[in-house]
């Protein structure tokens, strides 16, 4: 299989370098180039010396392996389906670094798209993945009705789908680091931000904020919840709602909002209606993004680990489509409360006014 040692002409500038120009470079069989560059099974029968030759006139020339033929050798395309409600948003950006740091180191590449919450597309964009034969799915909040036809693993994924791993925050634990903060402040006459049935995390943070909220003693009152229904991922999410509450003339020192995002707008709004943030309200948000420490004030909140959350979605996937293990249907991931300068006691003076 191996022959001279000799180097042959190089190739002409700007010649595609293939497998059959670097043997008649090297003077050795493109078979024999193919197991040096892959590392394939029998390479350490190929001599030390003809093996440095390869990988030095492969990085000479800038040869790059053909995808396709890598992919028909080995019936793999390598690549994987990402979708996401928004690429703008800062909670998939920092779940997708996860995946692509995970997916970088494997090998494999990924094709994103960003369905803006809408049922048709949620639908259409993964059956156009597979004409693309991605090997596997991950999906970032977004609500499923129904499996794939191959692996696929949901970060903030609640449904129980056949097929489908979850990996998920722990929603109760949320909500009592949440509540257990506002009680010990002395917070009693709490507001709630609901989020919308467009979010994959929605239902199951609002039951778990009504059971802890119950066993803390706190009344969650109508005239007190207020519901998200912009689509949108810019603090205008939060800024409506949060001017809904105030025009009901209703009392509250605190305000708990779905998420990060939510925060901002409803702090704009309470100082565009001459309430201080934390002092006349304090505000908690969710998801700790990275503007979070940096906006005025910084906000409290309950920080998901987005990263570790996309690290383990992209290795579980990975692990599902090599077949390597079993894979959990739930992996279940922990929250932290991150406490900043949006929350502090309630004002006296508000407090006053309510016992009289």
């Amino acid at each position: 299989m191996v022959r001279k040692t000799k180097s042959g002409r190089e190739p002409k500038p700007g010649q595609p370098v293939s497998l059959r120009i670097l043997g008649e470079y090297l003077d050795l069989s493109p078979a024999t180039i193919s197991l040096v560059l892959n590392d394939a099974p029998g390479v350490r029968a190929i001599p030390q010396e003809t093996r440095d030759r390869v990988k030095t006139a492969a990085a000479k020339f800038d040869y790059r392996p053909s995808f396709y033929a890598r992919s028909l050798r080995k019936r793999q395309t390598f690549s994987i389906g990402v979708l996401v409600p928004e690429l703008s948003d800062s909670y998939s950006a920092q779940v997708l670094t996860g995946v692509e740091e995970s997916l970088i180191e494997e090998g494999y590449f990924y094709l994103t798209a960003s369905h803006r919450r809408k049922p048709d597309l949620i639908e259409e964009y993964p059956r156009m993945l597979m004409e693309r034969s991605v090997e596997g799915f991950i999906l970032i909040d977004t609500v499923l009705q129904h499996r794939f036809k191959i692996p696929a693993v949901a970060v903030a994924g609640h449904r129980e789908i056949p097929g489908i791993t979850n990996v998920v925050l722990d929603q109760r634990r949320a909500a009592e680091l949440t509540l257990r903060h506002l009680y010990q402040l002395g917070h009693r006459r709490i507001a709630f931000m609901r989020g919308g049935s467009h979010s994959s995390d929605a239902a199951d943070r609002w039951d778990c904020l009504k059971e802890l909220a119950k066993e803390f003693g706190i009344a969650v009152q109508p005239e007190l919840t207020v519901q998200l229904k912009l689509l949108v991922s810019t603090p205008e999410l939060g800024y409506g709602p949060a001017c809904e509450l105030l025009n009901r003339k209703v009392t509250f020192t605190a305000l708990v909002c779905y998420d990060d995002i939510a925060a901002i707008g409803a702090i704009r709004a309470f100082r565009d209606h001459g309430r201080r943030v934390p002092e006349d309200i304090s505000v908690v948000g969710f998801d700790d993004i990275q503007s979070a420490a940096f906006h005025n004030p910084s906000i409290t909140t309950i920080r998901q680990p987005l990263h570790q959350m996309g690290t383990i979605a992209a290795r579980a996937l990975l692990q599902r489509v090599r077949g390597e293990a079993a894979v959990p249907h739930m992996l279940p991931v922990l929250p932290e409360l991150v406490i900043r300068e949006s929350t502090c006691p309630p004002s006296e003076k508000l407090m006053r006014g309510r016992r009289n």
